[in-house]
């Protein structure tokens, strides 16, 4: 078992971790968005129509990776209420819960992290695994597509 430090040592570096992905997303994003826009911007002089409908599917590009971009900075406004000094004893938003199965991070949805070699999964609060097991501590177990997870650890 770890101690209560190291457990909030690895929450911290599990937002890190997080956060970085995120930016990296973001930072992503708006270069494509700028690219978009610089490319319907390029072929604004031009008469031909031609021209005119490229700009226009680079105007709906750069919008598309616009609402991307909003989406994300919403993600990372969630990610940021994660507190990393607060220990959770049950599963709950901003926890992290070892299960025999898998390592999760209760945050926002970002996939497989890797942090000191160890594999955890960034989960929503929204999402249809993090509803089975909310509010379970230690020592519970929860059903999730008909696989049991026993919750080994919650902090």
């Amino acid at each position: 078992m770890m101690t209560l430090t190291q457990e909030l040592e690895l929450k911290k570096k599990l937002l890190q971790e997080s956060t970085k992905l995120l930016n990296t997303q973001i930072q992503a994003a708006k270069e494509a968005m700028d690219e978009a826009q610089e490319s319907a911007n390029e072929h604004h002089g031009a008469i031909e129509d031609k021209f005119e409908s490229f700009r226009e599917a680079c105007q709906i590009q750069r919008d598309m990776y616009a609402r991307q971009l909003d989406e994300l900075i919403t993600t990372m406004g969630v990610l940021k209420r994660v507190n990393s000094t607060k220990e959770n004893k049950e599963v709950s938003f901003g926890a992290v819960v070892m299960t025999e199965l898998q390592n999760y991070f209760i945050g926002v949805s970002l996939g497989e992290i890797k942090v000191d070699g160890e594999s955890f999964y960034a989960i929503s609060g929204l999402s249809p695994l993090y509803k089975a097991m909310e509010g379970k501590t230690s020592g519970e177990s929860f059903v999730f597509r008909d696989k049991t997870y026993k919750v080994l650890q919650v902090f």
